[in-house]
């Protein structure tokens, strides 16, 4: 299937972004289709985090527009908590909360935020821990977990809030070589049931096999946009040339 058939979910236009006197995005456009896997690669710095901390709401825009479905991020009257529910995001460093076992953390948006019913919401938590190989855990602290389990854990409270769009940030740039795949594997088998995702990585052989689109950035700006299979192969640009070189890719 063609994804740029499918519904547009998310549209970036012509967004800024500056901290002081210094401009992180300048200027970035993108449209993210509904069941699209978007990956943005590029240097330290670039402004990749900081673009995904604006496409939920976590960062405020100075200039341009972002929008979800009908919903302006420049409209005065935007219900962000709405806009989290639906776009969630999964860190780098997991941000579980230590005084609360597994099953607690992943309840606490559900039950306190959606204010679901608790038998419906323990049901679909419990159905993701098992997917992803961690339901005899779920009575565990965070501080019993390896941290491969704990990004699972992560990535199942993200998806328990039943989200359209989930966000992806270096997921495993703070885990131990041998506990990476664990992780990347959830995500490609999010990536093959359908889910809209934006991942940030500097895991190039999953990069090239989850996405349906990469985004290089360099210095704020896209400065290139394709087809995985052309992106590694043959590069557009100088400065993506030098990037792959760099990881030997």
């Amino acid at each position: 299937m063609n994804k740029n058939n499918s519904p547009v979910l998310l549209e970036i236009q012509d967004i800024h972004k500056k901290y002081d006197e210094k401009e992180i995005l300048n200027g970035i456009n993108l449209t993210l289709h509904k069941g699209e896997v978007l990956v943005v690669l590029g240097p330290s710095g670039c402004g990749k985090s900081t673009l995904l901390r604006c496409l939920n709401g976590l960062e405020k825009i100075q200039g341009g527009d972002i929008k979800f479905g009908d919903t302006s991020f420049t409209a005065k009257n935007i219900e962000w908590q709405k806009i989290h529910e639906k776009i969630g995001m999964v860190f780098q460093n997991y941000e579980l909360f230590p005084h609360m076992t597994v099953i607690e953390n992943i309840l606490l948006g559900p039950l306190k935020v959606q204010k679901r019913d608790k038998t419906e919401a323990l049901a679909q938590a419990e159905q993701l821990l098992d997917k992803v190989g961690l339901l005899d855990r779920k009575d565990s602290f965070p501080r019993q977990l390896s941290g491969g389990q704990k990004q699972r854990i992560a990535i199942v409270r993200a998806l328990c809030m039943n989200p359209e769009i989930i966000l992806f940030d270096e997921v495993t740039a703070s885990l131990d070589p041998e506990m990476v795949r664990e992780v990347l594997d959830v995500i490609l088998g999010l990536a093959m049931q359908g889910m809209t995702m934006v991942i940030v990585t500097h895991e190039m052989a999953f990069a090239e096999a989850v996405a349906d689109r990469i985004i290089f950035m360099d210095n704020g700006r896209i400065c290139e946009e394709s087809k995985p299979d052309e992106f590694f192969t043959n590069p557009k640009t100088e400065r993506a040339k030098h990037f792959l070189n760099i990881f030997q890719y």
